[in-house]
């Protein structure tokens, strides 16, 4: 019993960490057709923003938070504005989108070197102390991690399906043509859409560095996580994303547990394999059948 609550504990931890992560990027490929692979460094931005107003101006933690949180939408809004805008409707978009965005991200990655070190800190946001359950100890901190998921995915599910704002995502994903002709600013939505992507995407990274530490590199392990997921849910389900990241984070949870935390990431990647074997679509994607 104490296993099975540890194992579960742990995994709801983990997946909720994933799922931040990875619903973003869902949301920006099911939406645009765009897999940014900048998306790691919204993460280390948001984790960074935390640290230093935390650590410099002594702010409180729910303010930390908050300027983690602005600081991956501010980042997500100027790489739409900057760059992204620019190469929309530029032939092989997909391609040349994930070109460009590896080249962000490398930047970024360097400026964040030079301006803090190599040297990995210490997340001042966390939440100190534990409780037991069934003789099983219980952090805080893992509780804080899935609430503020759960909160801010639930935000997402809300705005998606219950507001217009919702509504025109949802028809720019389907068909942008179409959109269009509804009378959907599809440029606006694809803005916001990364904005979104950033602030889950942020959080995610404050959450991970309060286990895991701060680095400059801190958001490419979770990136290559985000898209193990993504692929598994089915590209562009961002439904399929949230879910899958819970499933694969109670699955790491166990083989870490049973098997060793360093077969953690081969074992999900000889499943991802499986997985595709027989479901090439991912496991809530659906085959696109094109007609000539």
């Amino acid at each position: 019993m104490d296993a099975a609550i540890q194992i579960i504990i742990t995994g709801l931890t983990l997946g909720a960490m994933y799922a931040l992560a990875s619903v973003g990027l869902a949301l920006t490929y099911g939406t645009m057709g765009m897999f940014n692979m900048a998306h790691g460094m919204f993460m280390t931005i948001g984790a960074y923003a935390s640290y230093s107003l935390s650590s410099a101006f002594g702010a409180p933690l729910p303010l930390a938070l908050v300027a983690g949180i602005c600081a991956g939408a501010i980042s997500g809004s100027l790489l739409h504005l900057l760059i992204v805008r620019f190469m929309l409707h530029t032939e092989d978009f997909q391609t040349t989108i994930m070109v460009a965005t590896a080249g962000v991200a490398i930047a970024l990655q360097d400026l964040i070197l030079k301006r803090y070190g190599a040297y990995p800190f210490k997340q001042p946001a966390q939440i100190e102390g534990s409780f037991r359950l069934a003789g099983t100890a219980i952090s805080y901190q893992s509780i804080v991690i899935v609430a503020m998921a759960a909160l801010l995915i639930g935000a997402l599910a809300w705005l998606l399906t219950y507001t217009k704002f919702g509504l025109a995502i949802r028809a720019t994903a389907m068909n942008q043509d179409a959109a269009k002709l509804m009378g959907v600013r599809t440029e606006r939505t694809y803005l916001q859409v990364i904005v979104i992507a950033g602030v889950l995407a942020s959080a995610a990274g404050i959450l991970i560095s309060s286990l895991a530490g701060l680095s400059p590199a801190m958001g490419t392990d979770p990136l290559i996580r985000a898209f193990i997921i993504c692929v598994v849910a089915g590209l562009g389900s961002v439904t399929g994303a949230g879910l899958a990241a819970i499933m694969m984070g109670l699955f790491e949870a166990a083989i870490s547990y049973y098997i060793g935390a360093r077969f953690g990431l081969p074992v999900m990647l000889g499943l991802v394999v499986l997985i595709l074997i027989f479901r090439p679509a991912g496991l809530f994607g659906r085959m696109e059948v094109v007609r000539s």
